[in-house]
């Protein structure tokens, strides 16, 4: 089966660069091309990230003599996809939001499905905000998007922020399982890498902790509303709840998010041993798909005192599991638990991967 020829709009950036050296080998998807800024376009890959390539992981060495276009310029995207070298597009677009946000609906309107990283159309009503494991059934409006907009072939479906999945899959799980969560309090500590390059300043992490990360807290408290909501009159219904309250932190860790999580349950109460029992048996579609990406145990279970740590647990299962520990009772609320993801695979690229993984299993790409 030949692959489908995939496009990176962002490709220089750290996001960009993730979702490149993730897709080396990729059973499915071949990137064929490339888009960046215009003072990259023109350039070979290899010329443009000259001293710029910021991940650990390496990439197709192919890459390098592919001409990185002008990603503001959606005709050389039509271009490649008339020569078939283009069906879909991941963008990790680095710009003002109203610009990407217009962007994006430009690449949709010629055509070209769009599979977003960034946060400019995460409050779109008719775009699914996806975690694969949590909401797969909101791809479902992806008809109504394109007729309401009147795009034939083209399309937006969005992730969340990256913080969030290291408590939002083991708290969906329980309400899964028939248990209300009322209220939850967290508090994240985010690794520098979410932030970017050159992102925090060195001297204002190192043996520090900032405080403060703009627009997180209302990211973190909101987004999950939009995953829980249901698809009404063709546009996406927040759900009630859980009340979510979040304190977001930047630690001095290079990779994974990590959070300290209470929960507050209605009247019916999960003992701890159910818990761990739910969340080690939870699966979803894309486990029954076995997507490429898709962990296998999308929530591991760590009984050690001590754990999940970044330095040991966030490469768990390609990066894309979700690790839990320390789950005890709380004196306030009725739940306690430290979640960790991996920001830029789980909650960036890898993310974003299996979203267009599910995308084609459902077959929305190539009609």
């Amino acid at each position: 089966m030949s692959k489908i020829p995939v496009g990176i709009l962002g490709a220089t950036g750290m996001v960009g660069q993730n979702y490149i050296s993730l897709l080396t080998d990729h059973p499915w998807f071949e990137v064929k091309y490339l888009a960046a800024s215009p003072r990259s376009a023109g350039k070979t890959y290899k010329e443009a990230i000259e001293g710029r390539w910021h991940i650990r992981r390496g990439y197709d060495a192919a890459l390098d003599k592919l001409i990185v276009e002008d990603a503001n310029d959606v005709s050389k995207a039509l271009a490649a996809k008339k020569r078939g070298n283009l069906n879909f597009v991941f963008s990790a677009l680095e710009m003002e939001k109203d610009i990407i946000l217009k962007l994006e609906e430009s690449y949709a309107a010629a055509g070209i499905p769009v599979i977003s990283n960034a946060s400019a159309h995460r409050w779109t009503p008719d775009v699914p905000m996806l975690i694969a494991e949590l909401n797969p059934e909101h791809s479902d409006i992806i008809p109504l998007q394109q007729k309401r907009r009147g795009w034939e072939k083209g399309f937006i479906v969005v992730k969340p922020n990256c913080s969030i999945q290291s408590y939002m899959t083991p708290v969906y799980s329980l309400l899964k399982a028939g248990y209300e969560v009322k209220r939850l309090i967290v508090t994240t500590m985010q690794a520098v890498s979410g932030a970017g390059f050159p992102g925090v300043p060195s001297l204002d992490v190192i043996d520090n902790i900032v405080p403060f990360i703009g627009g997180e807290e209302e990211k973190s408290e909101k987004e999950p509303l939009k995953i829980l909501g249901t698809i009404e009159d063709g546009l996406i219904k927040n759900a009630a709840g859980p009340l979510i309250s979040a304190h977001c932190n930047r630690v001095p860790v290079i990779d994974g998010h990590t959070v300290t999580a209470s929960m507050e349950f209605g009247e019916n109460k999960p003992s701890i041993e159910q818990i761990k029992e739910i969340w080690r048996n939870f699966r979803a579609l894309p486990q029954e798909l076995e997507l490429p990406f898709a962990p296998k145990q999308p929530i591991i279970v760590r009984e050690e005192a001590n754990r999940p740590q970044p330095g040991k647990d966030r490469d768990a299962d390609k990066g894309m599991a979700v690790s839990v520990g320390r789950i005890r009772p709380c004196p306030v609320f009725d739940v306690r638990f430290v979640g960790l993801s991996h920001n830029t695979i789980r909650g960036a690229a890898g993310g974003g991967i299996l979203n267009a993984e599910l995308i084609k299993a459902k077959g929305f790409f190539g009609h």
